[in-house]
């Protein structure tokens, strides 16, 4: 399996609305970032796909190293 590519420096912020499905980029190749717009096809990677509980912005990680995917825990410093 391939390791996903670093898509930024930093978190980006995303307003997401409570009980609607995302799918966070795991592969880092999205044009969408943060989230997946499927050109993770053939890398044997997939999207993280998870259900907002709130309506609020969240900080979804971009350099794809955080350990609290799909949230940004400070990992791209």
């Amino acid at each position: 399996m391939e390791l996903p590519k670093r898509a930024g420096n930093g978190p980006v912020a995303v307003a997401l609305e409570a009980g609607k499905n995302y799918a966070w980029c795991a592969c880092g190749l999205s044009q969408s970032q943060p989230l997946c717009d499927g050109k993770h096809r053939g890398t044997g990677m997939s999207p993280d796909v998870f259900t907002a509980e709130n309506t609020e912005t969240k900080y979804l990680c971009a350099c794809k190293a955080t350990g609290n995917q799909p949230f940004c825990d400070g990992s791209h410093k």
